[in-house]
């Protein structure tokens, strides 16, 4: 009813319409916005016009083709901040607009669904990509024929329980090192490399929420060392609680082994390599009909 009202606005030829959109980070913090000059409010958003914020000309097509859109706004501490934008809190966020009579917000309708793509800042200010939601059909479906493991170790189709004490620990912070080197005591109980192709998780502090993957684990000294691979936008401080899940390296071994989870293991590790493929009889060998390579 209200996009029809509307539309019956827009054909009155005097209008009083606006641009709204939210924006839905990954740890579940809406934010409002629009380019009315007065803060507006409908479907339980407050949408901000004091943000800085606004999106270009979208561009929408049929098909699958992208659709072209983007967000430009002043960086600010009250609605998008530089740190968290480094910190990656806005990566992917979900992102919807509308066009909204703003002397009656019941005369709305949505025209764009879709999230952040490429974030980029300069000056003070961002620039962030609009990717519809066909952009999700645009992408690679299906399973590959390797012999390393395609599951993300602990999803449903690895099935691993993270929550096992055996694979991640919560522990705090000793010291850290360039945002890259986190150190932790009282893992003994843990191997060397235990960790090794995991995640640390922050838990508390201002980096909390922040993910990171580990590329090196080393017991040093009686500490854990663990290297990431990227700093993390935020980093955290001595005494903040992170929680530190071990990796896997995909292997058919490591599942087995490491895991006990063989069962689960979606990669083909009989599969015959190029070696095998590239295979001849050859006059220097016993040709007796048995597998070449024997």
């Amino acid at each position: 009813m209200g996009a029809q009202e509307l539309y019956a606005h827009l054909g009155t030829g005097a209008t009083t319409v606006c641009r709204a959109w939210s924006v839905t980070r990954g740890d579940g913090v809406v934010l409002g916005f629009t380019d009315h000059d007065r803060d507006l409010a409908f479907g339980g958003i407050a949408f901000k016009a004091s943000t800085g914020m606004t999106a270009q000309v979208l561009q929408q097509t049929t098909g699958l083709s992208e659709n072209n859109s983007e967000a430009v706004g002043a960086l600010s501490d009250a609605s998008i901040s530089e740190g968290d934008l480094l910190a990656g809190r806005f990566d992917g966020a979900r992102v919807k607009s509308w066009l909204v009579n703003w002397a009656d917000v019941s005369q709305r309708v949505l025209q764009f669904r879709g999230s952040f793509g490429e974030i980029s800042r300069s000056g003070g200010a961002f620039r962030a990509e609009l990717r519809g939601l066909s952009e999700l059909m645009n992408q690679p479906r299906g399973r590959a024929y390797q012999k390393e493991c395609s599951a993300v170790l602990g999803d449903g189709q690895c099935k691993v329980d993270l929550e096992n004490a055996a694979f991640g620990t919560s522990a705090a912070v000793v010291s850290v090192d360039g945002g890259r080197v986190l150190r932790f005591a009282g893992l003994g109980a843990y191997a060397n490399r235990w960790f090794e192709r995991g995640r640390v998780v922050v838990q508390t502090g201002a980096a909390a929420g922040l993910i990171g993957l580990i590329k090196n684990d080393r017991k040093e000294s009686g500490l854990h060392e663990v290297e990431l691979w990227q700093a993390l936008g935020i980093a955290p401080r001595a005494g903040d609680t992170v929680r530190i899940e071990a990796g896997c390296d995909k292997r058919a071994a490591t599942c087995k082994a490491k895991f006990s989870n063989f069962n689960n293991f979606r990669g083909f590790p009989h599969i015959p390599g190029e070696d095998w493929l590239q295979a001849f009889p050859s006059q220097n060998r016993l040709n007796d009909g048995g597998r070449l390579g024997d």
